[in-house]
C-alpha cells in the first residue's frame, strides 16, 4: 500500500508542469501597457521634463501588477472571466448598459491601435494611413486565426515574439546614446515641476491600467490553466466541517488540470505577471530614458511621427527604422489582443460568443472610417484615451469587489491588506483619469 502511494505521488509531480510552463497570459495582457498610445506621452516626458518623471512609470507599474494579478486570479479560482461574473450578477437591464460602455472602450482602444499600426507602416513604407489602417486589421486577423485555429499556446507566443520585437525597436536607440545613471537615480525621486508636469505625470499614471486589459485577463487565466467541470476546484478539496472562509463556491465553473493545485497556478500568476508588466515597464521607461537622453527641447515630439522625425535627426535613419519597426510591432499585437478582449466582454454580458475574426472586421471598420475623414491621427488618440478612461472604474471597481467576495472565492479571497492596496490603486487611477477627463474637456 505505502509503495502505492509513492508511486501516485511520483506520478502526480511528474504531471505537474514546471513554472516557466505556466507562464504566459500576461504577456498577452501586458501588450496593453506598450501600445502605441502610450509611445507619445512617455517620449514627451523625456523630452520636456528629462529623467524628471521616472518614478511615475515605476509606481504605475506597481499598481499595474496589484490590477493584472487581481484579474487573472478571478478567472483562475471561479473559473469565469471579469465580464462572465458581472454579467450573472446584474439584471437584463443593467447588463445591457454595462455592455454598452465596455463596447465603446473596446472600439476606443481598437482605434487608438489601429492607428498606431497604420503610422507605422506610413513611416516604413509610405503607405496612406486608411490603407495602413486596412492592411493592420488584415494582419490582425492572421494572427487572431493562429488562436482559433491553434489554441491559446501558440497566440501567446505569437504575441511574446512581437512584445520581444517591439522591445528592441522602441529600446535600441539606448545602446547607442545610454542615459545619465545619475539623473536615472535623480528621477526616481517623486517631484514635479510646474503645472505641466502634473498634467504630463497624471496622464501617464491615468492611463497605465487599460479597462480592457483588465476584462481579458481573468478570460486569458482561465482558458489557459483550468478545465471545464464543476464543483470544488481540484487539489482544493474542502475538509468536511470546514468552516465557510474555506470554502470555494459551487458555482465554479472550471478546475484546474491534473497535478496542479491552485495554489501553484496562483503563484505561477505572481510570477507571470509580475514578469511581464517588468518587461513593459522597462520598455515604457525606456522610451522615456531615449528621449530625455536625446531628444530634450526638441519640438513635435507630443505626437508619433514628430517623435520619429527627432529620432532620425538625433540618433540616425537605423534607430528610427527600428524604432518604426517597433511601433508596427506594437500596433498589430495591441490590435489582436484588443480584438480578443471585445469578443469576451461579449460573450460574457450578452452571452453571445462570436467568432474571433468576426469580431475583428467589426471593430476594424469604425477605425477606417475615422481615419478616411481625414481627422488628426494625434487628435484621434486624444479622444480615444478619454474615453479609455470613462471605462477604467467600470471595470477597476468591480475586479475589486469580487476579488474579496468570501461566497466567489473562498479561502483565495482577498486578504484585508491586499484589499485596502487594491482600494487605494483604484481611487488613484479612478481619480486620475477623472482628472484627465475634465482636464481635457474643459474649455
Amino acid at each position: 500500500m505505502t509503495a502505492t502511494r509513492e508511486q501516485a505521488g511520483r506520478m502526480r509531480v511528474r504531471r505537474a508542469p514546471r513554472l516557466v510552463f505556466l507562464l504566459g497570459p500576461a504577456f498577452v495582457a501586458a501588450i496593453a501597457y506598450v501600445d502605441p498610445g502610450n509611445v507619445a506621452a512617455n517620449l514627451t516626458a523625456g523630452a520636456r521634463f528629462g529623467y524628471l518623471l521616472v518614478w511615475v512609470l515605476v509606481v504605475a507599474n506597481l499598481m499595474a501588477v496589484l490590477v493584472q494579478y487581481l484579474s487573472a486570479k478571478l478567472g483562475i479560482v471561479t473559473g469565469k472571466s471579469l465580464p462572465q461574473a458581472l454579467g450573472e450578477r446584474l439584471p437584463r437591464p443593467a447588463r445591457l448598459a454595462y455592455w454598452l460602455q465596455a463596447e465603446l472602450v473596446a472600439a476606443a482602444t481598437d482605434l487608438a491601435e489601429v492607428i498606431g499600426g497604420a503610422i507605422a507602416l506610413n513611416l516604413l513604407f509610405g503607405v496612406p494611413l486608411i490603407l495602413g489602417g486596412i492592411l493592420t486589421g488584415v494582419v490582425s486577423l492572421l494572427i487572431l486565426a493562429v488562436q482559433q485555429r491553434h489554441g491559446q499556446r501558440p497566440f501567446e507566443a505569437v504575441i511574446t515574439g512581437m512584445l520581444a520585437v517591439l522591445t528592441v525597436g522602441f529600446c535600441a536607440g539606448l545602446l547607442f546614446a545610454p542615459p545619465d545613471a545619475g539623473g536615472v537615480v535623480a528621477g526616481l525621486v517623486p517631484r514635479l515641476a510646474g503645472a505641466d508636469s502634473l498634467l504630463l505625470a497624471a496622464s501617464m499614471l491615468g492611463a497605465t491600467v487599460m479597462p480592457h486589459a483588465i476584462y481579458l485577463h481573468s478570460s486569458l487565466a482561465r482558458d489557459r490553466h483550468v478545465r471545464p467541470g464543476r464543483g470544488t476546484l481540484a487539489g482544493d478539496a474542502v475538509p468536511a466541517g470546514a468552516g465557510s472562509d474555506d470554502a470555494v463556491s459551487d458555482d465554479a465553473a472550471a478546475a484546474p488540470g491534473p497535478g496542479v493545485s491552485t495554489e501553484r497556478l496562483l503563484r505561477a500568476t505572481r510570477l507571470d505577471v509580475v514578469l511581464a508588466l517588468l518587461l513593459a515597464g522597462g520598455v515604457n521607461i525606456g522610451m522615456l530614458l531615449l528621449a530625455a537622453a536625446n531628444l530634450s527641447g526638441r519640438e513635435g515630439t507630443d505626437t508619433i511621427e514628430g517623435a520619429h522625425a527627432a529620432i532620425a535627426d538625433t540618433l540616425g535613419g537605423g534607430v528610427a527604422v527600428l524604432f518604426a519597426i517597433g511601433l508596427l510591432a506594437s500596433g498589430l499585437a495591441s490590435t489582436s489582443v484588443g480584438a480578443y478582449a471585445g469578443a469576451e466582454i461579449m460573450a460574457g454580458l450578452l452571452r453571445v460568443r462570436i467568432s474571433l475574426l468576426v469580431r475583428r472586421l467589426v471593430t476594424l471598420i469604425p477605425a477606417v472610417i475615422l481615419l478616411a475623414t481625414g481627422i488628426s491621427p494625434t487628435l484621434l488618440l486624444v479622444l480615444s484615451q478619454v474615453v479609455l478612461s470613462f471605462g477604467i472604474p467600470f471595470a477597476m471597481i468591480p475586479l475589486v469587489v469580487l476579488t474579496r467576495d468570501r461566497a466567489l472565492l473562498g479561502r483565495f479571497r482577498n486578504r484585508v491588506a491586499t484589499q485596502a492596496t487594491a482600494w487605494l490603486v483604484a481611487a488613484v487611477i479612478v481619480t486620475l483619469n477623472v482628472t484627465l477627463l475634465y482636464l481635457t474637456l474643459a474649455p
